[in-house]
């Protein structure tokens, strides 16, 4: 008897139910990607890899609406990303601007410090966006400030940063732009080149709906040539840019230098979502994620739910917990009765805060209308 229940407990194991994925990330997975994660593993250097992974960082500028050549996916999840952009562009003793309004904001702050930077925090309440006028006053402060970090979409909170016109502040102060795009790249408006943006992460998880394990990066010619004058090899070697390009772009001669194992079946998987993100159109998918954000929060609202952030996110919708609705509780019952997975409020919002993500494959009138009538049944 024994026997039996560890078999089952293995196959369990194996073969995990599945969820309607609605949280703050992962999103759910078309099939097409999943069946090309099962592709032939192949070679790092074989030319039939080389060629694959050539077509995604093509179709990555794209996405990032950018003509940066060194434009890659780093080996990691969007973390990595954050960290490949950092170690990069700061060395000891380099001072930095980093806005703070959530839990992203303050990771960033975090690891700007491990790479030797005097941080300056530009902070706002969570749930609110940082003015573009307390950046500008921040670089006026601080004169010697080399990079100002922000994230659009911050996960945490749902708020929509605006970053128009950013660029033009930090550029005219001598500093570069870093964004972060985790939780906005496929989802919402985002134009690298047009806004000045001077490096940026994402991560392929969210809006991109590809399975975790790869952060899109671009580095604009600021960034490069920020790089090229570096004083001090990075902290990581792992995630050295001026060893990876030779591998994602070429080597002097053209050839690709050996860098590290790259992660083959990712890039096929991750190739695969950004041909399903370009065959939809980068437009038309933006406008999906928008107008299913509004069928959400109509339905939402209409039960008397509210909103925190007064900018919200179309792809993470962060919501108060109504008084007497208990928290744990709800989200158990959306697992297990409906088998769908929504976010708990993470730092501050813990315990007050529910996050719905709508984000690429999972952005859909089905999805929305079943976590409403979900929410509905159970509040009722």
């Amino acid at each position: 008897m024994s026997q039996d229940r560890s078999d089952s407990s293995s196959k369990s194991l194996s073969f995990p139910e599945e969820r309607i994925l609605l949280g703050p990330g992962p999103s759910p997975v078309p099939q097409r990607v999943l069946r090309a994660l099962g592709a032939p593993t192949l070679g790092h250097l074989d030319p039939q890899y080389v060629a694959i992974m050539d077509e995604t960082c093509a179709m990555l500028r794209e996405v990032f609406q950018t003509r940066n050549p060194l434009t890659f996916p780093v080996s990691g999840t969007g973390m990595a990303g954050m960290e490949c952009v950092a170690v990069n562009l700061v060395e000891p003793g380099d001072e930095v601007i980093v806005c703070v309004n959530g839990v992203f904001g303050g990771r960033m702050k975090d690891v700007m410090e491990r790479c030797g930077a005097i941080v300056h925090a530009v902070e706002a309440p969570w749930g609110e966006i940082i003015p573009h006028e307390a950046i500008d006053a921040a670089l006026e402060q601080f004169p010697k400030t080399k990079l100002v970090g922000i994230v659009h979409a911050e996960t945490s909170t749902g708020a929509h940063q605006p970053l128009v016109g950013l660029a033009d502040l930090v550029h005219a102060k001598g500093a570069l732009l870093l964004v972060d795009a985790v939780t906005s790249l496929g989802g919402h408006e985002l134009k690298v080149d047009e806004w000045g943006i001077d490096a940026i992460y994402s991560g392929t998880q969210k809006c991109l709906s590809c399975p975790p394990g790869l952060a899109p990066v671009s580095f604009g010619e600021r960034a490069l040539a920020r790089m090229d004058a570096r004083k001090t090899k990075p902290q990581s070697w792992y995630l050295d840019v001026s060893m990876l390009r030779k591998y994602y772009v070429g080597g002097g001669g053209g050839g690709r230098v050996y860098h590290h194992t790259a992660p083959i079946n990712m890039t096929y998987a991750l190739r695969e979502a950004l041909a399903i993100v370009l065959e939809e159109g980068l437009p038309q998918r933006i406008a999906r994620h928008e107008r299913m954000h509004q069928r959400l929060r109509r339905g939402l609202e209409a039960m008397g739910l509210s909103y925190i952030p007064k900018h919200s996110l179309h792809t993470l919708n962060c919501i108060s917990i109504p008084a007497g609705a208990d928290d744990a509780g709800v989200r158990r019952r959306l697992l297990e009765e409906y088998g769908i997975e929504i976010g708990a409020g993470l730092g501050v919002m813990a315990g007050k805060a529910w996050r719905i993500g709508l984000m690429g494959h999972g952005s859909t009138v089905r999805n929305v209308d079943l976590v409403l009538t979900a929410l509905r049944e159970i509040l009722g």
